[in-house]
């Protein structure tokens, strides 16, 4: 009988997961990972860890499985939180989600389960492996509402050889459904919000842990801004390092509107915490300068400081979770892409240089982020590679 070893969570996904494995004759054991115990930023009541511990709990006893407990939050915060403060003090914006699952549910996390004798190990995301002639494919959930599959996009064969997700075929009011009928206490549990195991934070003041506030200038870039037009005559060029770079401010291109405490604790779109108003249109941040700790916003959505054709991804942040399918330098893709989770696919065409590979998108897109990741696909769902946004 193979063993099964489920990140019991405390939500109703996972337990739900372990569910289907024991109904399909699996030897399933649940294993509840403990990764952040400070509360400095978290806001009050949001995901604390001993009612998710008590949950899982309850789904182990209510399953009969057996139920162990673990604390990886030494791993956590060196891989993942660490690695958060490193990029916001850059001006980045990093996606801690996706860096859990690389780092910790399925490496840190899947050597325990190994050393319990697992075979496998399952989580409760919405998503599907397959595997043909020895290589695992990484496919969308079914419930194309809740697929998960660009938090996973960064796993490797390795990791996905050892990965079962019960639920990639079931649609969330059906995996409701039977965590009702089975009388599991996270039947009617809210989902989960906010940093992979954190939980909702107060993103200033979580990362004043480590990053100090200093007061700044926010500055309004007019969307007339004689620059756009610049940009937009060396980009029809059709030139890749043109495509996708990011528009560069100076104080002088502006108008002071108002002052922040740390252009760190910003991200490119963001809206709500600028503390600015009376403006026809909402500003949002369309740019960041951590050396001179400067924000640049424009008004309105469809400001041409949001807007950006390309991306490009450094060589060595390549990531192909098919590398079969890896492209080669001088040659290029059509795929179906985005940028951040629930964004729907967008076309576009890959392009791989020695300067690493350049998504050239059909559409313009809004908000292309540094520190994010760019997930690509094949036209029927399967994720085929993913990187960090460079620029």
């Amino acid at each position: 009988m193979k063993r099964v070893v489920v990140g019991l969570s405390g939500g109703v996904d996972s337990s739900v997961a372990a569910y289907i494995l024991k109904q399909q004759g699996f030897d399933v054991v649940g294993l509840f990972m403990q990764n952040w115990h400070d509360t400095e930023g978290t806001l009050s009541g949001d995901c604390p860890w001993h009612d998710d511990l008590t949950f899982a709990e309850l789904v182990a006893k209510r399953l009969d499985i057996p139920f162990r407990y673990i604390d990886l939050s030494e791993q956590y915060r060196s891989r993942v939180v660490d690695y958060m403060f490193s990029e916001y003090e850059k001006g980045r914006t990093p996606n801690p989600d996706v860096l859990c699952n690389r780092e910790i549910k399925f490496d840190a996390f899947l050597d325990e389960a190994l050393k319990l004798g697992a075979d496998y190990v399952a989580t409760g995301h919405y998503c599907r492996r397959t595997e043909e002639n020895g290589i695992y494919g990484l496919w969308a959930g079914s419930d194309l509402n809740k697929d998960q599959s660009y938090f996973l996009c960064q796993l490797n064969q390795k990791q996905l050889s050892k990965a079962l997700f019960p639920i990639g075929d079931m649609l969330k009011p059906d995996v409701r459904r039977v965590a009702e009928e089975m009388k599991l206490a996270t039947a009617k549990r809210k989902d989960s919000q906010g940093i992979c195991f954190v939980g909702k934070v107060d993103l200033p003041v979580f990362l004043q842990q480590k990053l100090a506030a200093r007061r700044g200038n926010i500055v309004e870039i007019a969307a007339s801004w004689r620059g756009y037009e610049t940009m937009r005559e060396r980009r029809a060029s059709g030139d890749l390092d043109d495509l996708s770079a990011p528009f560069e401010y100076v104080p002088e291109d502006g108008v002071v509107v108002g002052q922040h405490n740390g252009a760190q604790f910003y991200t490119i779109g963001q809206r709500h915490g600028l503390g600015v108003g009376g403006k026809a249109l909402p500003l949002f941040v369309i740019g960041i300068d951590v050396v001179r700790n400067i924000v640049y916003v424009g008004q309105g959505n469809e400001h041409p400081g949001l807007m950006r054709s390309a991306l490009r991804i450094k060589p060595e942040e390549m990531h192909w979770v098919r590398p079969d399918k890896v492209i080669e330098v001088g040659c290029e893709q059509r795929y179906l892409a985005r940028i951040r989770y629930r964004q729907p696919l967008q076309s576009a065409t890959l392009k791989v240089t020695d300067q690493g590979g350049y998504l050239v998108f059909d559409s313009p897109q809004r908000s292309i982020t540094a520190g994010q990741f760019a997930a690509w696909y094949s036209p029927d769902g399967e994720v085929i590679g993913s990187g960090v946004i460079d620029r």
